[in-house]
């Protein structure tokens, strides 16, 4: 992966913060009348390239949903407030966080419905990918959740050799 020497300028956690609300419609949901997963997980896509956007200003491709929790249904008719932000910036990939709450229209109650991590890979416009600047956690939360971050990528590129490994096994057995 050839990357550029230059070194994007440092950028906050509050930078990246990006919001979006959605109400929820008969054809957003199943016959039960609650928000499709799948429905939840592209709005969930949209929300953290928001975020991921904001930090690289440059282009973005999703390249995992690393983890979501799907806590709760969403009703017909609720609305939907996606908040998503960076957590990391690595080489040339991010971790973003987004959190989900429904609102119940008539009574003004909000749940906290789901929450997923996401990781987006920074490319140009040849679909190389590219550096992105450093993230500066400033809160706890934020120094907290920079930090688990690092975990969860150990964690991924551990589970990424262990299939890749399992896969030449399999290979090596089929052409024995």
């Amino acid at each position: 992966m050839s990357m550029p020497e230059q070194k994007p300028a440092a950028r906050t956690v509050a930078s990246t913060q990006s919001e979006m609300t959605e109400i929820i419609l008969p054809n957003d949901t199943n016959t039960l009348g609650n928000l499709l997963g799948g429905r939840l997980m592209h709005f969930i896509d949209l929300t953290g390239a928001m975020a991921a956007y904001r930090h690289a200003r440059t282009y973005i491709v999703t390249a995992a949903m690393d983890h979501i929790d799907f806590i709760q249904p969403v009703h017909l008719g609720d609305l939907l407030t996606l908040k998503s932000s960076v957590n990391r910036a690595f080489t040339s990939s991010l971790e973003v966080g987004v959190k989900v709450w429904a609102e119940n229209t008539q009574t003004g109650a909000t749940r906290h419905v789901a929450s997923a991590y996401l990781v987006f890979v920074a490319i140009d416009e040849n679909g190389h990918p590219v550096r992105v600047p450093a993230l500066l956690p400033e809160t706890a939360d934020e120094q907290r959740r920079y930090a688990d971050a690092l975990l969860r990528r150990q964690h991924r590129e551990a589970e990424s050799a262990r299939r890749k490994q399992e896969r030449r096994a399999t290979a090596a057995l089929e052409n024995n």
